[in-house]
């Protein structure tokens, strides 16, 4: 006989917006709860399973027994099992045991819902409860004008496996050792935000993070969830924001995990043309269902509630807006209206976007989205998905298209360096050099420049310089910012030991200094998005391979002009026009020793004169150094 105690955490209100898709805080009622009932501590457990024949809790407490504890299903029709079990509280493991109506199959799951898991291999839920003490109310206060779209936002992307190693005793660091070690880096280097690659539970470790079981548990990889929490308020004490990369297009067909749940296609679409993603050999979750909604934008609130996370990156937008992605013809059917796109998908992407910034102003979500699907960083009241921001992947492509070419054979190519500026203000962009553009064959950042040493990294210092300088907001792999020459890889570690020569310390110094200039200077970030933040002075210079052009934040006297040459040839006495008269001051010039430079073309004040060029009535002679970029301030 079940020895289990009927009692409910949900009202009929909570059902009812279950069943509608609407309720935003499943959190707080599906899963495992330690609770008191009539004077007796234990744990409430609920499921979802409308398939289900029977339900049962079998764990350490019951020798797994399916016999012991079975749930009871909810007379209200929403498929809902659960149940108190008395005495079972905090570091118990467990599993739901399914019997399903559907040809007797019987499944063994984890729990959806779960905080922690078991450390994989391993797969089974453990009941947790934690009593943080949160110390980063000064962040929580002010994080509105840090994460705000006309704020400074350079972005660290961190895969928190490979980043740092203990070497000697074969391991990754820990949340508590991170707490201290990735803060005071990410602090050194004057980033305002890290983004975590995948940290919710999951099985595999060649998937990067990208597979998940657990979506409402950090990784025990690393720690236990409070430690978790410690990690992201240390962040916040030392002023810096923390993304998390988010995973709603698809999920895994591991036994535990969500696929088949109750012996039905409960969380995957039914229809395999919607329902399996070819490429990743997973399973794309059903979003016209209305419980599926309501657990994934439940998830998605769940990570900027308990554990103050800053922003969501979306994973494979993309792969969710159509129907067609990575199929064949009759692979894929249309949608109502004959169309490519997914409606449902699209319809659930802007009640997320409209929930999290409701519940959450002072937070951003992300799209990695990499096609010209419109309006995806614009508001749902106008038409758009309603992100804040969106990756600007034709920027990344075209880029090191480019940067790739050797010199020579640039000006033959000055339309893939400018190109981006004709769809720069389409959408809120964000420039990534990601994880992905450093694996499978790719080759590291460094690795596709060309040239002799020297000139693989002036050329780095180069492509790094524009990408700081261009419209929008940027974000950086790790190892990226000092120039590690292999491709990344998850199971080592950076190679720190790289720092130990000038020019991949000097690459390192570089973008420390770029992130300060960025933060110090509004013309660089108050702007950003606004096509009023950027203009022209010369993209047409293909000969010489230099573009030069202005940015703009609120105040025109604070603009800076920005010079670039990719030549490695010196361009001196190399006339530009300028919009006012004084003088121009050097604040930035990529070739200085301190970046592995050769300090040979350093300017101080250049006066501007009542000559006329580039259609303006001024202009300044400057030296742009080889494979270089300067930065101008206008003196006061």
């Amino acid at each position: 006989m079940s020895k289990v105690i009927v009692h409910s955490l949900f009202s009929e209100f909570d059902i009812d917006l279950f069943k509608l898709g609407k309720h935003f805080r499943l959190y707080e009622k599906f899963g495992s709860h330690i609770v008191t009932v009539n004077g007796v501590k234990g744990t409430y457990f609920s499921v979802w399973a409308p398939s289900a024949k029977s339900v049962s809790v079998i764990g350490d407490f019951n020798f797994w027994n399916e016999n012991e504890h079975q749930l009871n299903v909810r007379w209200d029709a929403s498929g809902i099992w659960e149940g108190f079990i008395p005495e079972v509280g905090k570091g118990n493991i467990y599993k739901y045991k399914i019997h399903s109506h559907h040809n007797g199959v019987i499944t063994e799951k984890a729990d959806p819902y779960a905080r922690r898991y078991e450390h994989p291999p391993k797969t089974a839920s453990v009941v947790w409860e934690d009593s943080y003490d949160w110390k980063d109310s000064e962040w929580m206060k002010k994080r509105k004008k840090n994460n705000a779209i006309d704020a400074p936002f350079s972005v660290y992307e961190v895969h928190l496996g490979s980043w740092k190693r203990k070497i000697e005793e074969d391991r990754s660091l820990s949340y508590y050792e991170l707490a201290d070690e990735l803060v005071a880096y990410v602090k050194k280097m004057n980033f305002t935000h890290v983004e975590l690659m995948p940290i919710m539970e999951y099985p595999y470790d060649p998937s990067w993070g990208y597979q998940l079981t657990g979506y409402f548990a950090p990784t025990s990889r690393f720690g236990y969830p409070e430690e978790f929490k410690l990690l992201v308020d240390k962040l916040h004490q030392n002023d810096i924001g923390i993304l998390l990369d988010w995973v709603p297009s698809h999920f895994p067909e591991d036994g535990h995990g969500l696929g088949f749940f109750d012996g039905s296609c409960l969380y995957e679409h039914p229809d395999r043309r919607k329902g399996y993603h070819p490429d990743w050999k997973s399973l794309i979750f059903n979003y016209g269902r209305n419980e599926v909604k309501s657990f994934l934008i439940s998830n998605a609130i769940f990570w900027l509630d308990q554990y103050h996370a800053d922003g969501l990156r979306v994973d494979a937008v993309a792969s969710m807006l159509f129907l067609d992605y990575s199929r064949e013809d009759g692979e894929w059917e249309p949608n109502i209206f004959g169309g490519r796109e997914n409606l449902e998908a699209i319809d659930f992407m802007k009640e997320l976007n409209q929930e999290v910034y409701r519940s959450f102003p002072d937070v951003q979500t992300i799209a990695e989205e990499s096609t010209s699907f419109p309006m995806v960083s614009k508001p749902t009241f106008v038409g758009g998905l309603g992100f804040g921001m969106k990756w600007m992947m034709g920027w990344m492509h075209d880029t090191l298209l480019y940067m790739g070419k050797e010199p020579i054979h640039r000006r033959h190519h000055q339309n893939d360096l400018t190109f981006s500026m004709t769809y720069a203000f389409t959408e809120n962009f964000l420039l990534p050099l990601s994880h992905d553009e450093v694996v499978y064959g790719k080759r590291s950042i460094i690795g596709r420049m060309p040239g002799d040493e020297w000139q693989k990294f002036a050329n780095l210092r180069l492509l790094y310089s524009y990408m700081f300088t261009h419209p929008g907001t940027n974000l950086l792999f790790m190892g990226a910012e000092f120039g590690q020459h292999d491709e990344w890889n998850f199971q080592g570690s950076l190679d720190w030991h790289l720092l130990q020569y000038d020019y991949h310390s000097g690459i390192q110094n570089l973008i420390t200094d770029l992130n300060k200039l960025y933060k110090e200077n509004p013309a660089l970030y108050e702007k950003q998005f606004d096509a009023e933040g950027f203009e022209w002075i010369s993209y047409d210079d293909y000969e010489n391979s230099v573009i030069t052009y202005v940015r703009k934040g609120h105040n025109d006297k604070e603009a800076l002009v920005i010079a670039c040459n990719f030549t490695p040839v010196p361009r001196k006495d190399y006339r530009i026009g300028i919009s006012m008269k004084g003088t121009l001051k050097q604040i930035f010039n990529s070739d200085d020793t301190k970046y592995g430079g050769t300090g040979n073309f350093k300017a101080s004040k250049i006066k501007i004169e009542s000559k006329d060029w580039h259609y303006r009535d001024y202009s300044a002679e400057i030296t742009i150094p080889p494979l270089g970029a300067v930065v101008f301030k206008f003196d006061k």
